[in-house]
């Protein structure tokens, strides 16, 4: 009998976020599309460690033959980068980024997140700490110390070159965008670490979405989007910081909301799933959900239009947030494509995870670093100066690994190079 006619007496953990989204579990069919496709498993070489195993074992948690505390089931689930690659691969539609999210939350509540995780939660929903953690990031890059301890050994060495990878690589002309707004009223997610740490990327978004037509208006009382705590299992603060978004942005009347971090935008796409529970918000989130857009299918969708020649040599990589669960494939080499003397070198692997996936690279830094190998071999096969990729935790995952692995290429967002290029044409 399938777990979706099973009487609720017969669910072990009835009641819990993976009993309420079991029915996708039997959506798999087992036939092992995904494991090509899963970085952990080709990493690690365990079938636990793949989609197909792991769903095996939620499947387990929710027949009672494993019980929810047991450490093992946690460290393979944890060991998941979320990186929804298999969804991709996947012939049947598992929702398994859901089921992941609903597994975790139901993990969490039997044996909470590590004290690090927690930390970094906490301070992401609470504005005054955010706004001090990003404050402190910002000094400690413009005295240079970022670049000093960057060569420590281990993961504080890491952090240090990943803050150090959000500078901006290239210098760019300043010039005052305009447009004619023919294109609708669009509402821009500053974000927290796109707005603490590159928030030049954030000017330029605004800037090219008014040179491409937009009409750019502010939106008051916005904050974090929630996907680091969907992805960790705090989905309770999650859908507080998700409805805080939906009443911000429906003051703001925008036609659109343009977002520049793929997890961001990727979680504003499911606000109406995350809520779908709670009958006062989710017709609501729903709504607001439809509206979602990333930068490059606004651009993509104008044009672009042509900028001012640039002559770096750029490879692309996808964020799996915006290939894989946004299936936003094509419009971010339609934006570089915008932008005349760019060369662009094909990356392999590209639709492969860098294992950054939020914070997964500060509680499980062992398997981060061995998926983070393959990317950088591949980025330096392609002899490109520049990296570009649309998600802050690439960035800085990828970046980093460049400066500690030797490297000259650096990382960036591609509408900072359509920024730039319009700064360019500018100035002919």
């Amino acid at each position: 009998m399938s777990i979706q006619t099973r009487s609720a007496a017969a669910c072990a953990i009835p009641g819990t976020p993976l009993a309420l989204a079991s029915s996708g579990i039997d959506a798999c069919v087992h036939c092992g599309f995904c494991l090509q496709a899963c970085p952990t498993y080709l990493t690690l070489e365990d079938e636990n460690d793949s989609p197909r195993g792991r769903i095996v074992l939620m499947r387990s948690l929710v027949e009672g033959t494993l019980e929810v505390d047991d450490s093992d089931v946690r460290t393979h689930i944890d060991r998941c980068l979320g990186c929804r690659a298999c969804e991709t691969a996947c012939p049947s539609g598992v929702p398994y980024g859901q089921l992941l999210e609903a597994t975790r939350a139901t993990l969490t509540k039997v044996r909470p997140n590590p004290f690090i995780a927690r930390l970094i939660l906490f301070a992401f929903a609470t504005r005054p700490l955010l706004s001090l953690a990003m404050l402190g990031g910002r000094i400690t890059r413009a005295l240079g110390l970022s670049k000093l301890f960057s060569r420590l050994p281990g993961r504080i060495g890491f952090a240090m070159a990943m803050l150090e990878s959000t500078r901006s690589p290239i210098t760019r002309r300043s010039y005052q965008a305009s447009g004619d707004g023919s294109r609708g009223k669009v509402a821009v997610l500053l974000g927290c670490v796109m707005e603490g740490l590159f928030t030049e990327t954030n000017r330029a978004t605004e800037r090219t979405l008014t040179v491409n037509g937009y009409r750019v208006t502010e939106v008051a009382g916005q904050g974090c989007c929630g996907a680091l705590h969907a992805h960790a299992g705090d989905d309770e603060r999650a859908r507080v910081l998700a409805r805080r978004n939906v009443a911000a942005f429906e003051q703001s009347g925008a036609e659109f909301i343009a977002v520049n971090a793929a997890g961001c935008g990727a979680m504003m796409k499911e606000y109406g799933h995350l809520l779908a529970s709670d009958s006062e918000w989710s017709a609501r989130a729903d709504a607001m959900s439809k509206k979602v857009r990333d930068i490059s299918e606004l651009l993509a969708e104008a044009g672009p239009r042509a900028g001012g020649a640039l002559s770096n040599t750029v490879t692309y990589d996808a964020p799996c947030h915006l290939l894989h669960a946004q299936r936003v494939a094509n419009q971010p080499l339609k934006v570089l494509a915008a932008i005349p003397g760019l060369q662009l070198t094909p990356l392999e692997g590209s639709e492969h995870c860098c294992g950054s996936a939020g914070i997964y690279n500060l509680v499980e830094p062992d398997t981060s670093d061995r998926v983070l190998v393959e990317k950088l071999k591949n980025v330096e096969a392609t002899s490109a100066a520049l990296v570009a990729t649309g998600n802050p935790g690439c960035m800085m995952q990828i970046g980093a690994g460049l400066r500690r692995d030797n490297q000259s290429a650096r990382v960036i967002h591609p509408v900072d190079l359509l920024d730039a290029s319009y700064g360019e044409l500018e100035a002919r």
